[in-house]
């Protein structure tokens, strides 16, 4: 009997656990259905009448953490679309080109500078006209000063000669007028009929004017293309520039700068050492295909001892007339230098017919009478000459400006 008992008891309690499990996942159910609807009359409220997605639950494989928990997704209202501001694009400013120095007018301004300069040529004139009484002596020491001022031994004598003929040998009377004589007579050395004007007409109509520069190292020759350039510019000339110094890896850069500065085009090599005949052809075939009035070829600096490299400076004017003829060579020389630039000169004139002479560096510390002698050795004219660094002090030269510049006038 009592086995019996305790098995319907048993089955009663488990019964009841039964019964109240059932209750509390009926309760659960209902509790979480209501929280759902709570929480979407919420969310419906917050939206408006826009549609709100749920997404599932996540599955424990599709969850990254492993978690299980769904993620709801809402879509959010479209951002109103920005028209992109219209910016106006400024086109580049072209640079501005310097406009060079008429050439009339810078000769004026060398010339004043060479007035107030102190080199031996004016120093012998002022001298000689400032003793009370002129012996022999008197005579001795100027005439040796004229020699040491580059004038030449030829040139000095004659100028001593004639000046002793025409002063009297007691004194100057009239200073005045002995300054007249002087005048006279240096002006009759320096040989104002010389044809000083550069040949800038070309053979044939169409062709450019060739000029050819040549020169050593030192003498400026590279910045007197580039000026030579501007001085062509004041006067209306279309200019192309040959960079045929290949040699020099600066000299093609700095002769395009000078080139940019009054809108020339510059022709030159990309490589280091080309063939300098190739780009002096490339640069005069540019100015025939552009019909520009003039091309101004530069060319390496030349050592005169050295044989080989003389001979392609030939070379190079051989091949220029295969495209145009050569209407103008100028030799660059250092006023400085004496002697020593008589002897590249004469070298020069040798290899390739030097036209014209163009004195760099004739200031203060220059002797005006190389002026008179590198005219009497090679049998032509000066006919450009330096007095500074400025990128107008190139001038055509003038006679008797340079005659009144030296004697202070």
């Amino acid at each position: 009997m009592t086995g019996v008992w305790i098995f319907w008891t048993v089955i009663a309690i488990v019964g009841l656990a039964i019964l109240i499990g059932g209750a509390v996942v009926y309760l659960d159910g209902r509790k979480q259905r209501e929280l759902e609807q709570a929480e979407k009359g919420e969310l419906e409220a917050a939206t408006g009448d826009e549609d709100v997605v749920v997404a599932p639950p996540l599955s424990e494989f599709d969850d990254p953490e492993g978690a299980g928990v769904g993620v709801e997704t809402i879509e959010r209202p479209a951002e109103p679309v920005v028209e992109a501001e219209t910016v106006a694009v400024e086109e580049p400013v072209a640079p501005e080109l310097d406009r060079p120095e008429a050439p009339l007018s810078r000769w004026a301004r060398l010339r004043r500078r060479l007035s107030s300069s102190n080199n031996a040529l004016a120093r012998a004139l002022a001298d000689l006209l400032s003793v009370d009484k002129i012996d022999a002596d008197v005579w001795d020491d100027f005439e040796t000063t004229l020699i040491t001022s580059d004038l030449g031994v030829g040139p000095a004598t004659e100028l001593t000669d004639a000046l002793r003929k025409r002063l009297a040998v007691d004194g100057v009377a009239d200073p005045a007028e002995a300054k007249e004589v002087l005048t006279e007579e240096l002006l009759k050395l320096v040989d104002p009929s010389l044809d000083r004007s550069l040949n800038l007409t070309p053979a044939k109509e169409g062709d450019p004017a060739v000029v050819l520069v040549v020169g050593v190292n030192g003498t400026g020759k590279t910045t007197t293309v580039g000026k030579l350039a501007r001085v062509l510019v004041a006067d209306d000339k279309s200019v192309v520039l040959g960079a045929a110094d290949t040699f020099r890896a600066a000299a093609a850069e700095q002769l395009a700068t000078w080139g940019e500065r009054v809108g020339v085009e510059t022709v030159r090599s990309d490589v280091d050492g080309a063939d300098p005949a190739s780009v002096a052809f490339d640069a005069v075939a540019k100015g025939v295909e552009s019909g520009a009035d003039v091309v101004i070829v530069d060319t390496a600096g030349r050592l005169h001892t050295k044989t080989g490299l003389m001979d392609e400076l030939g070379k190079v004017k051989r091949v220029i007339e295969k495209k145009a003829p050569v209407t103008e060579v100028l030799l660059v020389l250092d006023a400085t230098t004496g002697q020593n630039g008589m002897t590249q000169a004469r070298i020069f004139a040798e290899v390739v017919d030097v036209t014209g002479i163009v004195l760099t560096k004739l200031d203060g510390s220059a002797k005006g009478g190389i002026v008179v002698q590198v005219q009497r050795e090679l049998g032509v004219p000066v006919k450009l000459v330096g007095l500074g660094e400025g990128v107008d002090d190139l001038a055509p030269f003038d006679p008797e400006g340079f005659v009144q510049g030296i004697l202070g006038e």
